[in-house]
């Protein structure tokens, strides 16, 4: 994917450590209503499996990660 989504809602979980910040996206995904998009921005080496991982075991669509330079942009897409 080459140009970034449009997010409804950015959480920022730069900082949080492994499970923390799929355990905040998991809150603040329910917030949204279907189709909209939540960004997550996290510098947490092990969210680039677990967002991805996370996002098709939970029914919702993984729209791809854009790395920056201290961090990553996730976007994820709520379908339920």
């Amino acid at each position: 994917m080459s140009e970034k989504p449009v997010a409804n809602k950015t959480f920022d979980a730069r900082g949080l450590q492994c499970p923390m910040p799929i355990l905040k996206a998991k809150k603040e995904i329910t917030t949204l209503e279907v189709g909209q998009i939540l960004e997550v921005l996290s510098d947490d080496a092990g969210s680039k499996e677990d967002f991805p991982r996370w996002a098709r075991r939970t029914g919702n669509e993984f729209l791809g990660i854009f790395d920056e330079e201290d961090f990553a942009r996730y976007f994820i897409k709520r379908l339920g």
